[in-house]
């Protein structure tokens, strides 16, 4: 019952960079049981691969730090809205949860345990070091296997809703870099932006949510690069913005 909702790395600053990742862990409690093959946990559904490594390659570098969700989103999606249905998910790209499968106080029992902690603190250290921008960071299976026949040729998709000054600069600035971007793809920050919604806009924040294929970002050489294009776009973007605390 003492597994931590999230994880810190570098050291939080006002004024400095903060990477959020919500899907970074796909860790089960041990008193859960969501009644899947183990080998599922592995998998697109269960976490999003490689951007825990990645966001810690980034959080080595000064003035850069990331806050990471510490548990796999079948347990609870951190990157949804308190009471969404899908917040617990009864199944993911096709494959039931029976797990999930619970009354109605228990739900609110691992809401209370996981989803609120995670973003209670999430705000407190907003409050206490505002960064200038937030990197959003999460990473898109190549194919679904509940729709095998889309396309998802994009190497790295931008995210945003209201706010996206910074998604604008940065989708050039990864063209540029050499990778194929997708613009509100493979999902659009329109629909899916819970975190962001709830700690960058309604705060003035600027922000770049950022999903990053996972044949890439599976890989070390996949998660270098991108850590290395990543980190240079943050800078890039903060800089033409002229953001400053």
């Amino acid at each position: 019952m003492t597994d931590a909702p999230f994880e810190i790395f570098g050291k939080p600053r006002k004024g400095g960079f903060l990477i959020i990742g919500d899907h970074a862990s796909n860790h089960v409690p041990s008193d859960i049981d969501l009644r899947i093959d183990r080998a599922c946990l592995n998998t697109h559904i269960a976490w999003d691969i490689g951007v825990a490594s990645v966001a810690r390659l980034i959080a080595r570098e000064d003035g850069f730090s990331a806050f990471l969700g510490g548990y796999s989103r079948l347990v609870v999606d951190l990157n949804r809205d308190l009471y969404d249905d899908s917040a617990i998910p009864s199944a993911s790209d096709g494959l039931p949860i029976p797990g999930n499968a619970i009354s109605e106080n228990e739900k609110e029992a691992r809401l209370e345990r996981f989803h609120k902690p995670y973003h209670f603190h999430l705000s407190e250290l907003l409050a206490q070091h505002r960064p200038k921008l937030i990197l959003s960071l999460h990473s898109f299976t190549p194919a679904l296997e509940s729709k095998p026949d889309e396309a998802r040729p994009w190497q790295v998709g931008v995210l945003y809703n209201d706010k996206e000054a910074a998604s604008k600069l940065a989708i050039p600035f990864l063209e540029s870099a050499g990778y194929t971007v997708g613009d509100q793809l493979p999902y659009s920050g329109k629909l899916l932006n819970a975190t962001m919604n709830r700690h960058a806009e309604a705060n003035d924040i600027a922000y770049i949510g950022i999903e990053m294929r996972q044949d890439i970002s599976c890989h070390p050489d996949g998660q270098a690069r991108y850590a290395r294009t990543l980190a240079d776009m943050c800078h890039f973007v903060s800089e033409q913005l002229g953001l400053s605390i």
